[in-house]
């Protein structure tokens, strides 16, 4: 079978019919392999794997010979390969059936999985199988959301997609609209960048518990660095707020942040920021679909008073990455992403009626990552995408209070969504250092993903390490976190002892 088919065009479909299987299976088969959330062995055993499966994607070659038709002559393949590439970039190939089965089973045994309970460091979701579907179909048919004539339907979908996005957010606002991002680093990005064209002496303000795509997008824009405004809890002080701000002000809040999901006050900073005349950005990128749950929703309060969201839905979405999306309040801020390029958007073209695509992202050819989560959105419905937010927060609230209950493990308070962050009770006498040590302990040994934050803990306000949970798999109870955390704790008492014994520790 020729190694060069395509998946589109006539025939497209049956070859991937034969392709599908054979990754399929041998993604089985390094899942398998694997055994737990994340190999054992750490960054070293990783890449021993992967010198060891190329040496037998070489015996397969040296056994087939080329599989392309005029890949190389006789005395091209007589050459030693040389250069540090030359294992990576083979010269001669050995065929799609082989390089997806030994591919797909090293990806499948070296990956993390965020379909395993105990992986659950950081806001890495386990996509949905109807979404991964969807996106097989998009990969094949390759729409480039660039221009209307590559991409027809696909930008069709997109702009009505899109349009339900901005509706969700801003219910009562007249003109809504909203893009496609790759996450929430691009929208806020976004943001700012709109905030900047609206006035070129913006000011970003953020709280301690901003994400760092807000600091890089500033730079990125040559703004000046946010002031940072004091938070308690992880949530920021809107009185704290009130001191700083003008009307050059730019405020970025946070629903959910990545450390704890907690989300800022939004009424009060909204009410804020429209007195000081300052513009509003809030990056939902975590907390944002909390929209489609009736329950839930409420803690989004203020959302439809800023003038752009951030929302993601390679988070609470189940989608893989990327899928983020960006909505403003006044669809005209969005035009100031507008740029021509004749090839693309010729002032004739638009006139006669062809749609602009240009001006709906900061890139250029950019895949059309709308349809999967268009396609999610018509299985589920937004009452099922809520109903699995849901789940996940109270799942988180159930694990949170095992912690509690839990003898050798402290919780650091109750979660807002669904992230439940701990601590083992043994760190107090140790340190910050225990903890670490635990995490990287149970990474090595392949059997718990989990993520870490240095948080403001006790009246001092001094920074303490915990160990972080960050719930997005819709399908486990808090029974299935119950062996996690008797290993987080189990672990840390063994690391006490081995600290204790070990001659540095002498």
């Amino acid at each position: 079978m020729r190694a060069d088919g395509l998946a589109g065009g006539e025939g497209g479909a049956d070859r991937l019919g034969e392709l599908i299987p054979v990754a399929l299976r041998a993604m089985a088969a390094g899942i398998a392999e694997r055994g737990g959330p994340v190999p054992a062995g750490g960054p070293a055993a990783v890449a021993a794997a992967l010198v060891a499966e190329r040496g037998e994607l070489g015996q397969v070659t040296a056994a087939s010979g080329p599989i392309l038709a005029g890949a190389a002559t006789a005395d091209e393949r007589a050459k030693p390969e040389a250069g540090p590439l030359s294992a990576a970039l083979p010269r001669t190939g050995v065929g799609a059936e082989a390089a997806l089965e030994h591919l797909s089973r090293l990806l499948a045994a070296g990956s993390a999985d965020p379909g395993d309970p105990s992986c659950a460091a950081h806001l890495h979701c386990p996509p949905l199988a109807v979404s991964v579907a969807a996106d097989v179909v998009a990969s094949a048919l390759n729409p480039s959301m660039d221009s209307w004539d590559q991409a027809p339907v696909a930008s069709e979908l997109e702009r009505e997609f899109t349009a339900g996005i901005a509706r969700m957010c801003y219910p009562h606002a007249e003109t809504p609209d909203a893009v496609v991002t790759t996450g929430g680093t691009e929208s806020n990005l976004l943001g700012l960048l709109l905030a900047r064209e609206r006035n070129p002496r913006a000011q970003p303000v953020c709280g301690a518990n901003a994400h760092h795509s807000v600091a890089r997008a500033a730079w990125l824009l040559g703004l000046p660095a946010p002031v940072v405004v004091p938070c308690e809890g992880d949530r920021m002080l809107p009185g704290a707020l009130a001191d700083v701000l003008t009307p050059d002000s730019v405020v970025v809040a946070t629903a959910g942040t990545t450390n704890t999901g907690t989300l800022d006050p939004l009424p009060e900073i909204a009410r804020i920021c429209r007195r000081n005349h300052a513009r509003l950005h809030v990056d939902a990128a975590y907390g944002g679909m909390a929209l489609c749950s009736p329950s839930l929703k409420t803690k989004l309060d203020g959302l439809e008073l800023a003038d752009s969201v951030a929302l993601d839905l390679h988070k609470f979405g189940w989608q893989p990455v990327a899928a983020g999306l960006f909505a403003a309040r006044e669809a005209a801020d969005l035009g100031a992403l507008t740029v021509r390029a004749e090839y693309l958007n010729a002032d004739d073209d638009t006139e006669a009626g062809l749609p602009d695509l240009l001006g709906r992202s900061i890139r250029t050819s950019r895949r059309p990552d709308a349809f999967r989560m268009a396609v999610t959105v018509h299985a589920l419905g937004t009452d099922g995408l809520g109903a699995l937010v849901e789940r996940c927060c109270t799942t988180a609230t159930e694990v949170a209070r095992m912690v509690d209950d839990h003898p050798g493990l402290r919780l650091w308070g109750a979660p807002e969504l669904s992230t439940v962050v701990l601590r083992p009770v043994v760190a107090d006498e140790t340190g910050d250092e225990l903890v670490a040590r635990v995490r990287r302990a149970l990474l090595e040994a392949g059997t718990a993903v989990i993520g870490r934050a240095a948080l403001p803990t006790g009246p001092g306000g001094e920074s303490r390490l915990w160990l972080k949970l960050t719930l997005l798999h819709p399908h486990t109870t808090a029974e299935d976190y119950r062996p996690l955390l008797d290993r987080i704790a189990a672990t840390a008492g063994a690391e006490l002892v081995a600290g204790r014994e070990s001659p540095v520790a002498s």
